[in-house]
C-alpha cells in the first residue's frame, strides 16, 4: 500500500473535521498522513488539532494566525508544498466521510499522468446528477447513520459494469511531482471558489487523465466550509434543504471568482454529465462599443481580452470608479484592459456593436463566442445580429493557461 498525504484544510468546521478525522483513521488505518490547516477558527479547530497532533505521529499541522482567511485555495498548496511528505496528496474536504477500502481504490488507478477521484454519496441537497449517488444517511455528524452507510457501500461494491469513469470531483488524489508541475492552484480565486473547476482545466490541457473509481467511495455532507450557514436544515416531513442560507461572504467571493474565471478563461465553467471538463479555445478579443454605460461595462468587461469605447460624458459613477472599485477584486490590470475609442482595437477578433440594441439574447452570443468562432473557423469580416466581427487570425492561448507563474 502506498501512502497518501490527505489534505484538509478548515475554517470553523471543527465537528466536521473530527468526524472526517475519525472516519479516515478507523476505515483507512494510520499508514496515510493527514495534512489539516486550521484557516484562522474561532471554534477551537486549532487547539484539538494541537491535540490530535500530539497523538497521532502521522499528523501535520498549520495554522493561518490571521487576521483574515487565507482559503482553501492556498492552504491547499501551503500543505501539499510544505508539510507533505507522500508521493500521492489527495485533496479532501473537512465535511467528508472516508469509506472502507478508499485507499485501495483511489491507489489501483493512479499512475503518473492520472488524477483519480472517488464516488461522493451524498444526502438530497443538491440536484441528483449520474456523477455521484444520492442517499441520506444524514446531514449532521449527530445524525449520521454510519452502520447503514457500510451496509450500503458493501452492497453497492461490484454492482457497475464500469469500475471508472471520466470525471472529476473532490476528493482526487495526484501525484506530487504532477500537481506541482502545472504550479498547484491559481491564487487568482483565493480565499475560495472555481479554484477547482480552474486546475480541473488545467489538468485536461496538460494531458492528465482524469478517471472517477466507482468502487472507492466517501460520504459527503457537502459545503460546510462557508457556503451554507448553520449547517442543513430539514422540515416537517424530513426533507432537506439549503435554499436560503447561502453565506453571505459565500455570495459575494462566488461572484468575484466567477468573474476571473470569466476573465482568464472567456467562458463559464464547462463540463460533461460525468464532471469530465471541456476546454473551449481561448482567444484574443476585443470589444469595441458604442452607448455603454458603467453598467453594461461591468457586465461585458470579464468577456474579452481588452474593451475599447467613448467613456467621455459619464456622470457620477464613471469608468475610473468602475476601475477603483472592481481593482481590488482581481489580478488583471484593468487600467490596461479598458480603452478610450481613439485607441485601435489590436486583437485577433475585434467585435463591434452598440450596446443599446444588446438584448439577454444576442448577449449569449458573447457568452458562447468561443465556441462560435471555433465552430466557423472562418477569418475576415462577418456580421452576427448586432454583432460586426473582424477576425484577423484563430490562434488560441488555452494552453499557455497550463502553469501558475
Amino acid at each position: 500500500m502506498k501512502p497518501i498525504s490527505l489534505i484538509t484544510p478548515s475554517r470553523n468546521t471543527l465537528k466536521y473535521l473530527k468526524w472526517a478525522y475519525t472516519s479516515i483513521r478507523k476505515n483507512l488505518g494510520y499508514i496515510h498522513e493527514i495534512c489539516m490547516a486550521d484557516d484562522f477558527s474561532d471554534d477551537g479547530t486549532w487547539e484539538w488539532m494541537k491535540e490530535i497532533a500530539e497523538k497521532d505521529i502521522n499528523v501535520k499541522i498549520h495554522r493561518n494566525e490571521g487576521p483574515t482567511r487565507l482559503g482553501h485555495t492556498i492552504l491547499y498548496d501551503t500543505l501539499i508544498n510544505d508539510y507533505a511528505t507522500n508521493d500521492i496528496v489527495m485533496i479532501f474536504h473537512s465535511d467528508m466521510y472516508a469509506c472502507p477500502n478508499l485507499d485501495t481504490e483511489i491507489i489501483k488507478h493512479l499512475e503518473p499522468g492520472t488524477v483519480v477521484s472517488a464516488t461522493r454519496i451524498e444526502p438530497p441537497l443538491h440536484p441528483d446528477g449520474p456523477e455521484k449517488i444520492l442517499k441520506d444517511f444524514g446531514i449532521e455528524p449527530e445524525e449520521f447513520d454510519e452502520q447503514g452507510l457500510l451496509d450500503f457501500v458493501s452492497d453497492h461494491v461490484g454492482t457497475r459494469e464500469d469500475e471508472t469513469t471520466r470525471g472529476i470531483f473532490a476528493p482526487w488524489a495526484i501525484y506530487k511531482d504532477d500537481f506541482q508541475r502545472i504550479g498547484g492552484h491559481d491564487p487568482l480565486y483565493a480565499p475560495q471558489s472555481k479554484e477547482d473547476s480552474d486546475i480541473f482545466n488545467r489538468f485536461v490541457l496538460a494531458g492528465y487523465e482524469l478517471k472517477q473509481t466507482w468502487k472507492g467511495l466517501v460520504y459527503h455532507m457537502t459545503c460546510r466550509g462557508s457556503r451554507f450557514k448553520d449547517g442543513a436544515l430539514r422540515n416537517p416531513a424530513g426533507q432537506v434543504f439549503m435554499k436560503g442560507r447561502e453565506s453571505s461572504e459565500w455570495l459575494a467571493q462566488n461572484l468575484r471568482s466567477t468573474r476571473n474565471f470569466i476573465r482568464k478563461w472567456g467562458h463559464m465553467v464547462k463540463h460533461d454529465e460525468l464532471m469530465h471538463p471541456i476546454v473551449p479555445p481561448k482567444y484574443d478579443v476585443g470589444f469595441v462599443v458604442e452607448n455603454c454605460d458603467t453598467n453594461m461595462l461591468k457586465e461585458l468587461e470579464p468577456w474579452c481580452s481588452d474593451i475599447y469605447g467613448d467613456w467621455v460624458g459619464h456622470k457620477g459613477f464613471g469608468v475610473n470608479d468602475y476601475i477603483k472599485k472592481e481593482q481590488p477584486d482581481t489580478q488583471f490590470d484593468l487600467k490596461k484592459k479598458i480603452h478610450s475609442d481613439h485607441f485601435e482595437a489590436k486583437n485577433n477578433v475585434v467585435v463591434k456593436f452598440n450596446c443599446n440594441l444588446l438584448t439577454p439574447q444576442n448577449f449569449q452570443i458573447l457568452v458562447n463566442l468561443s465556441e462560435i468562432l471555433k465552430e466557423s473557423g472562418e477569418v475576415g469580416e462577418m456580421e452576427l445580429e448586432i454583432f460586426k466581427f473582424n477576425i484577423k487570425s484563430l490562434d488560441s492561448y488555452e494552453k499557455e493557461l497550463i502553469n501558475v507563474i
